[in-house]
């Protein structure tokens, strides 16, 4: 299960990558350049590949999400840390006193 979420987590980021670089740019750095066609358009609902890439995201996360979840039995601890620097310590010599 964890290796099919894995290569769909996998598959899923590369669509996304080409989905988001497939689309046309709005100009401008951090939405600073507005142009007049962008504020005609502005209350539209967004085209397909905007529509596609919400959805991909979407699906991306919950992936990732759920990979978490299925792996997170694996990265649970199985001692303490404490506990094998204890064990270490038992296992030194004691130095002897001299008289």
């Amino acid at each position: 299960m964890e290796n099919i979420l894995l290569v769909l987590n996998i598959i899923l980021a590369i669509v996304l990558v080409l989905l988001v670089l497939m689309q046309r740019s709005e100009g401008g750095a951090l939405g600073i350049g507005v142009s007049q066609e962008n504020m005609m358009f502005s209350k539209s609902a967004g085209n397909f590949m905007t529509k596609a890439t919400a959805v991909i995201a979407t699906l991306f996360i919950i992936c990732s999400l759920a990979l978490t979840i299925v792996s997170r039995s694996e990265l649970t601890p199985t001692g303490s840390v404490l506990d094998a620097i204890e064990e270490k310590n038992q296992d030194t010599p004691s130095i002897p006193e001299n008289n």
